[in-house]
C-alpha cells in the first residue's frame, strides 16, 4: 500500500519508501564497520519492526541472527500507556553475543528503557539499541540510540510497520494520520 492508496486517512507524507530505502543503506553500512568480526544477534520488537527488521537485514553484509520479542505499552489507543508488558520473550541465549536491537519508533522512550534493561541483564557482550523513527520531543526517559533512521515530529504516525488499532502497517511510506482516524 502507498500513501496515494490511503491519502484521506493522512495529513502529510513524512518519508517516502524511497527515503526510507535510502536511510537504511547508510545505517547497514555503518552496522556493518561497527560489528565486522563480531557475532551479531539482531532482535526485533514486534509487531511494528517486522518491516524495519527485514529491510535492515537484507542490507547488511554481516552475518546476523536474528530473535523476536513482542513488548506492549499501547494497546489500541495513540499514546503510550507506560505500562510495559513482556508478550513474547527471546528463544535465544544473549550470553556474550552482540546484540543489537531494532525498532520502528521510539515516542516516550519508558518502553525501551525497560526492555534496554532487561536485555542487558542478561549477560550480552554488548548491546545497542537501532530506531527507525525517534520522536525527540515526546521523550520521558532518556535512551541511548546508536543508530537512529530519522526524528520526527510528535504527531500519531502509521505506515512502515506502525499501525493504529491493526492497519496502517503495510504503507511503504510514513505518515501522519488525519486525528478524524482515531478521533
Amino acid at each position: 500500500m502507498d500513501a496515494p492508496d490511503i491519502s484521506a486517512d493522512l495529513t502529510e507524507v513524512l518519508y517516502s519508501s524511497d527515503q526510507i530505502s535510502a536511510r537504511l543503506d547508510e545505517i547497514a553500512a555503518q552496522i556493518d564497520a561497527d560489528y565486522a568480526g563480531k557475532d551479531l544477534l539482531l532482535i526485533g520488537v514486534l509487531n511494528g519492526a517486522v518491516m524495519v527488521m527485514a529491510d535492515l537485514s537484507r542490507k547488511l553484509k554481516t552475518h546476523a541472527a536474528m530473535d523476536w520479542m513482542a513488548i506492549s505499552s499501547y494497546g489500541a489507543g495513540t499514546k503510550s500507556s507506560g505500562v510495559v508488558r513482556i508478550l513474547k520473550d527471546l528463544s535465544t541465549d544473549l550470553t556474550g553475543r552482540h546484540v543489537l536491537v531494532v525498532e520502528d519508533i521510539i515516542d516516550t522512550g519508558l518502553t525501551l528503557a525497560y526492555l534496554m534493561q532487561n536485555l542487558a541483564g542478561r549477560g550480552p557482550a554488548s548491546i545497542a539499541l537501532m530506531a527507525m523513527f525517534r520522536k525527540p520531543l515526546a521523550m520521558k526517559t532518556p535512551v541511548d540510540v546508536a543508530y537512529v533512521g530519522f526524528d520526527i515530529p510528535n504527531d500519531f504516525v502509521v505506515g512502515y510497520g506502525l499501525d493504529y488499532a491493526g492497519r496502517y502497517r503495510n504503507l511503504a511510506d510514513l505518515g501522519i494520520l488525519a486525528p478524524r482516524v482515531y478521533s
